[in-house]
């Protein structure tokens, strides 16, 4: 059997296996496999809230800035399909660093907190800060008409 050993860097707690406690919301995150639906974690199930670790690709741990990273949106992920429906891919959380202001989408898992992602959905409809993530061209941020789709992918029904 094998024992974690859980170090402490940069005020956060983690393991040789990538558990970790949220710096946002001081909850134990476990990044089994089994619980998240992905072989990655990258955010906490119960805030939504991230850590600015990479730097050029998702998980290369090459960021100086280390700032905490708040959910901001939600999007879709593009699919390369050539006969896929439009506005069905993968619901992906767009993250905002504090620290440096940098963007980012990642992929959600499938223990995060259905009502925490609804409520940055209702809460990203009227914010100003998202336009500039328009201009990137590659974001979409989800509006009002994509409801349906947004809780038929959460919770099975629209």
């Amino acid at each position: 059997m094998k024992t974690r050993i859980l170090h402490v860097h940069e005020r956060q707690r983690h393991n040789s296996f990538g558990d970790f406690v949220c710096m946002n919301c001081q909850n134990f995150v476990s990044s089994e496999t089994m619980l998240a639906g992905v072989h990655h974690r990258n955010h906490c199930p119960f805030c939504l809230s991230s850590r600015h670790l990479d730097l050029f690709k998702a998980g290369d741990r090459l960021s100086a800035c280390k700032a905490r990273m708040h959910p901001v949106a939600l999007t879709l992920k593009k699919t390369a399909k050539k006969y896929g429906i439009e506005n069905k891919g993968e619901i992906m959380l767009v993250h905002q660093c504090e620290g440096c202001g940098k963007i980012s989408i990642n992929r959600i898992a499938a223990d995060d907190s259905t009502e925490v992602l609804m409520n940055v959905f209702e809460r990203s409809i009227n914010l100003s800060l998202l336009e500039p993530l328009f201009d990137q061209g590659d974001i979409h941020i989800l509006t009002p008409n994509d409801r349906p789709v947004l809780r038929t992918q959460l919770i099975g029904r629209s």
